[in-house]
């Protein structure tokens, strides 16, 4: 009640007050700790340093007082916010989760209060140092290099951005002016003051914009390929293997590279995927490390939307090797950390490309403290003007949970994906066979027909090892092995066969809606993909899941076996 108290008095009181905060700039660093919480604390201590720390740095605000708004009322308002879902259903294993917790709800309700529109600096300094402060906790977190820290010296540092998807064009675009920058001498800014010489590079500038190429494996996420299109570039897919788990390798790369090159194509921008959409493949990235020695001017972006998140994870560390090399990283918030949409955390080591790109200053924005240099101007660094403070949100998350409740909540959806995989790999041997080695809390596999071989896909065993059964040398042409003595043309009728099954038990699955999954095309095999990574997901939840996938792949089976025997359904049957 007390919450939506200081809310509404924040209204009740707002012309009592000066408009504009009077902190100096570095205010809130020396006032906040320098590492989040190990343990959760309690909310009245967050509160108290909302009010005494926060506040005094926010425009249009003011210090807070309580009791001058009747309680009965706000009451009646904090009873419904608490009858609303705090977190989405636990029977939700599709796609990949995206949380929401009270304390991510509640920084909402006062950024909304709040409504800063924070392009600068002066707008609000609480907005802007909060966020820098919050990102760097987060870094250190996730492992990240010292340089992605915003008091490095290479002059990095973390932004919040609306999602991973605006993240990749966010840095696509300055990719693209770093590479272009590189290549081609400046002109004058003057269209009428150019001189003959300054007008033929900016006609080789353009005639070089027509052949730059973003790229991303065949498994990265679609936002690649659509931020290709927003920047006016070329896209190009480079392929993956089954015997590589799907994932990205370095050899792959520099064979993509060099044959661009050779045709004349400009590479410019790589994304790397910690945890693709598909099978949560995570792409090799010391090798591709060591081919950025070979191609500098390419920008390697890597995309940790979901899966970053288990970097908070010790024995997970080990992934972020190589990291050093590369030239932005993102993880959402919003996923698999507690706390809702929106809330992207993009890291750079270097800023100057960001802000070369992106910054434009009319008279309007103007002020002392950005022409000073001494102030974080979040507006370059990101696509639109205004934005939220989103930071706050994450600051109550994080103190809320702290850093071992964090690590818990991963840890154990991790552990229950674990037993997902082995109950599909055991008791479900005869009916499911896995794709692809279970990661993150994910597994992917398709139907077996009672007839099929092997697809001898990476997987784990019956006893929950991992192993790579996959003969190396059947799957360089793009399409998934052919089990040893098994005969081409048999091989793809069982695979039809198996895809429009799998596409059936995923349908009247997801038409029951007792549990919600997604489906995904592997190569050319047809998945069905569990992930059960909600907060309130548990064992029962996903034995619940397996246990309808059972039975309804059971009824399917059945159904396919009687149309064999000559019981036709009411039109062909796409499985004969």
């Amino acid at each position: 009640t007390k919450r939506l108290i200081i809310v509404i008095n924040y209204f009740t009181n707002l012309d009592s007050k000066r408009v504009v905060s009077n902190v100096s700039p570095g205010y809130l660093r020396p006032l906040l700790p320098s590492q989040p919480p190990d343990k959760g604390e309690k909310w009245e201590d967050i509160q108290r340093d909302i009010e005494t720390k926060i506040i005094p740095g926010l425009t249009h605000c003011l210090a807070l007082r309580e009791g001058e708004v009747d309680n009965e009322a706000s009451s009646m308002y904090w009873l419904r916010l608490t009858q609303l879902p705090s977190r989405q259903s636990p029977n939700f294993m599709a796609f990949y989760p995206a949380n929401a917790t009270y304390p991510s709800i509640l920084g909402e309700i006062y950024s909304a209060a709040f409504t800063a529109p924070a392009f600068n600096w002066l707008c609000s300094p609480a907005c802007t140092e909060l966020e820098t402060i919050v990102l760097d906790w987060i870094c250190n977190l996730l492992h990240l290099p010292a340089s992605y820290l915003s008091t490095s010296a290479t002059g990095g540092g973390g932004v919040i951005q609306g999602s991973a998807s605006e993240a990749i064009v966010t840095v696509m675009i300055a990719a693209r002016e770093q590479f272009l920058k590189r290549r081609c001498p400046p002109q004058a800014k003057d269209l009428l003051a150019r001189t003959a010489s300054e007008v033929e590079a900016e006609n080789e500038q353009w005639r070089l914009r027509t052949r730059l190429v973003a790229l991303g494996s065949e498994m990265s996420h679609s936002s690649t390929q659509k931020a290709a299109m927003i920047a006016g570039v070329h896209y190009e897919s480079i392929p993956v293997d089954a015997a590589d788990e799907f994932a990205l390798t370095g050899s792959g790369l520099t064979e993509a590279l060099q044959n661009l090159t050779r045709r004349g194509w400009e590479p410019f921008y790589l994304t790397v995927t910690l945890g693709t959409t598909s099978t949560c493949a995570v792409d090799h990235f010391k090798e591709i490390a060591e081919v950025k020695r070979q191609f500098p001017n390419v920008w390697i972006h890597v995309d940790a939307a979901y899966a970053g998140a288990a970097l908070l994870l010790e024995e997970y560390h080990s992934l972020t090797d190589g990291f050093e090399a590369f030239d932005s990283f993102d993880v959402n918030m919003h996923k698999w950390l507690l706390t809702n949409f929106d809330a992207s955390c993009l890291f750079v080591p270097r800023r100057e490309p960001l802000i070369s790109a992106l910054s434009i200053t009319p008279s309007y924005l103007q002020n002392n403290y950005s022409s000073s240099g001494t102030v974080t101007d979040y507006r370059d660094w990101q696509i639109p003007l205004g934005r939220r403070f989103r930071a706050l949100k994450i600051w109550f998350v994080l103190r809320s949970y702290g850093v071992n409740g964090m690590k818990g909540h991963v840890k154990r959806h991790i552990e229950l994906g674990e037993k997902f995989a082995h109950w599909v790999v055991g008791e479900g041997t005869d009916l499911f066979e896995v794709l692809a080695p279970p990661r993150f809390a994910l597994t992917v596999f398709r139907v077996r027909l009672p007839d099929q071989s092997s697809m001898e896909q990476p997987g784990i065993s019956r006893a929950g090892r991992r192993e790579t059964k996959v003969d190396k040398g059947l799957v360089r042409n793009g399409i998934l092995p052919i089990p040893n003595g098994v005969d081409s043309n048999s091989h793809h009728d069982v695979l039809r066969r198996s895809n429009a099954v799998t596409k059936e038990v995923y349908e009247s699955i997801n038409a029951t809606g007792e549990i919600f999954l997604t489906s995904t095309m592997i190569k050319d095999v047809y998945a069905i993909r569990v992930v059960g990574a909600n907060e309130r997901t548990d064992e029962q939840h996903l034995r619940k899941a397996f246990e309808i996938l059972t039975k309804t792949t059971e009824d399917v089976l059945s159904r396919v076996e009687i149309r064999k025997k000559g019981k036709p359904e009411s039109a062909g049957s796409r499985y004969e």
